[in-house]
């Protein structure tokens, strides 16, 4: 969901879009996609899909990853081969609403595929949200199925979230809210259910999450935002300690992550058509975060230098600037 801005704004967000974009431009292109050749990196090929918001990879399909757009479109989901980029299915979903702002879709235990259509950018204005819930497809292909739809609030009212992950040993679905202060971990119930509200309570602080994606054995949680992402473990319902940084690739509108089916790598996508979908190993990507006040060790990740590193501290600062504009001009309405 996106919000008009007056023209003043507007000018203001033009100038920061182009800065960020000359920023991106002078990215090296290794910096920009930290893969390695045993990975299987993809494209996104299919012009519909112009705002790849979510991902999960398929377990009866090998290589095939279940997307969706954004927002603006209907409610469809895409299923894409990462060997050649090409949508080799599009479920219509019937049953529900029309879809409001669709964030996430993860992959359930059950064989369900769980669809989140809990964006909120106005941070608030909508009281509910909605989980749609449907059976993986056997056959790969063009198909219509009917889908549950499952009302959810937050026990502490409303806010924006883009992160849904459901447990792939428990079936437990969370919620993770996007904000740029303090967002918060949310779990729902035991079992979602039709015909009453489905509450999901705050257990966990989290960083500005926009994915999130649990490792197939259930013991690691990772989280990604626009800039970072880290991988926690996972015991007794909650993540713990401060995580493992994950050298995920810069993507400007970063959106989303999944592990694969053997738990070995993640993939990491992005909104804009033609999006790249970038393979990180799984023992490449972590490396042991300090602990807080500890001295830095030789032959720890250095800052970044040269030209990705100022690209990268425009970036920062551009979507700084963005999202207090954003901020103010909230406030202006309210």
């Amino acid at each position: 969901m996106r919000l008009p801005m007056p023209s003043a704004a507007a000018s203001a967000a033009v100038a920061v879009t182009a800065a960020v974009a000359a920023a991106l431009a002078v990215l090296p292109g290794p910096a920009l996609a930290a893969e390695s050749p045993t990975t299987s990196s993809f494209t996104i090929s299919d012009p519909r899909i112009k705002e790849s918001s979510g991902l999960a990879a398929s377990r009866i399909h090998p290589g095939v990853y279940w997307t969706h757009n954004d927002s603006d479109d209907g409610p469809y989901i895409y299923a894409v081969d990462s060997t050649s980029g090409r949508t080799v299915a599009r479920v219509t979903l019937t049953g529900i609403g029309k879809p409001r702002d669709v964030e996430a879709i993860s992959l359930g235990p059950d064989g369900q595929l769980y669809v989140g259509d809990i964006g909120d950018n106005r941070n608030g204005t909508w009281d509910h949200v909605w989980i749609y819930r449907f059976p993986e497809p056997r056959q790969l292909g063009d198909v219509t199925v009917e889908a549950a739809q499952f009302t959810v609030k937050y026990a502490d009212g409303a806010r924006n979230a883009e992160a849904l992950m459901v447990h792939p040993v428990t079936g437990r679905v969370y919620i993770a809210s996007k904000d740029e202060n303090k967002g918060g971990l949310y779990e729902g119930p035991a079992e979602l259910t039709k015909g009453g509200t489905n509450v999901f309570r705050r257990v966990a602080a989290v960083p500005w999450v926009t994915d999130g994606a649990f490792s197939p054995d259930g013991t690691r949680l990772t989280l990604r935002g626009y800039f970072t992402a880290r991988t926690y473990p996972w015991k007794d319902g909650l993540p713990e300690g401060e995580g493992e940084r994950v050298d995920a690739p810069w993507q400007g509108q970063a959106e989303s992550v999944t592990y694969t089916p053997d738990g070995a790598t993640l993939m990491f996508g992005a909104e804009g058509e033609g999006s790249r979908v970038i393979a990180v190993p799984v023992a490449a990507a972590a490396s042991a975060s300090p602990q807080p006040g500890a001295p830095s060790e030789a032959g720890s990740t250095p800052e970044p230098t040269g030209s990705f590193g100022k690209g990268a501290l425009v970036l920062a600062g551009g979507l700084a600037l963005v999202f207090g504009a954003k901020r103010l001009l909230r406030r202006r309405s309210s």
